[in-house]
């Protein structure tokens, strides 16, 4: 069964606009797991605009699934939270200075020995990693080179494309990069504007998919569902496999 991660950094961007505690990061992430979310996932970048720093350190201590931190590793305060913190998993994700959101994923041929330097020294940390990857075979195929223990797909062209009509041709390029990971003997992971319309669909039909990491989705769902009916049909949505 693929697990769902619950992105909560739309949690932490409602509170930093009004400032104070509220809602709290992590009696938020608390209800997510207590509803039946598998895992938590932070993406802190380095202007604190969400996720705060402070925030991982809370979070770490308290909750009990699976936590992963996203974010770019060129960044030596990301590697030293990381580090400190010692997520089940670190994602790493190329993101410029004042990015909104992630769009692209690490040409993993021309960066492949800084991601495999990288990669050595979270995994001697005992930390598992996953690279960013777009959906493209090559990507996929040169990160075996890094020793990385999985990849996350970008999947907001998967999104696109299905919203337009065409689920099938949507799905083509994941699907060709799932198999050279399976060839590669690497593990999967995907997210990015999956939602309650595309999940199923996505899932279904990509092999050795073992996470999605999902938020502002979920997180806008929720105010019109409530979190617990919400988490409860993003699992549903993934309880075929």
């Amino acid at each position: 069964m693929t697990k769902l991660s619950v992105n909560i950094n739309k949690i932490a961007t409602l509170r930093n606009s009004r400032g104070g505690d509220n809602p709290n990061v992590l009696k938020a992430a608390l209800a997510c797991e207590r509803f039946g979310a598998q895992g938590i996932t932070v993406h802190p970048r380095p202007d604190e605009r969400h996720i705060t720093y402070n925030d991982v350190y809370v979070l770490k201590e308290h909750i009990s699934t699976e936590f992963n931190i996203e974010g770019n590793c060129r960044e030596k305060k990301f590697i030293d939270l990381v580090l400190a913190n010692k997520p089940a998993q670190v994602t790493l994700v190329p993101d410029a200075l004042g990015q909104i959101t992630s769009n692209h994923g690490w040409d993993t041929i021309k960066n492949v020995g800084y991601l495999k330097e990288m990669v050595a020294l979270f995994k001697e940390a005992e930390i598992r990693v996953s690279i960013f990857v777009d959906p493209d075979p090559k990507m996929v195929e040169a990160a075996k080179e890094t020793g990385t223990d999985r990849v996350e797909l970008y999947t907001e062209s998967y999104a696109v494309e299905y919203k337009k009509g065409q689920p099938q041709e949507a799905l083509h390029p994941y699907l060709e990069a799932a198999l050279v990971a399976k060839e590669c003997g690497i593990e999967l992971n995907a997210g990015h504007d999956l939602d309650l319309e595309n999940l199923s669909f996505f899932a279904e039909n990509i092999p050795g998919l073992l996470e999605v990491s999902i938020g502002h989705a979920l997180i806008s769902d929720a105010l019109y569902l409530g979190l617990e009916e919400t988490i409860r049909r993003y699992r549903q949505a993934l309880t075929f496999r």
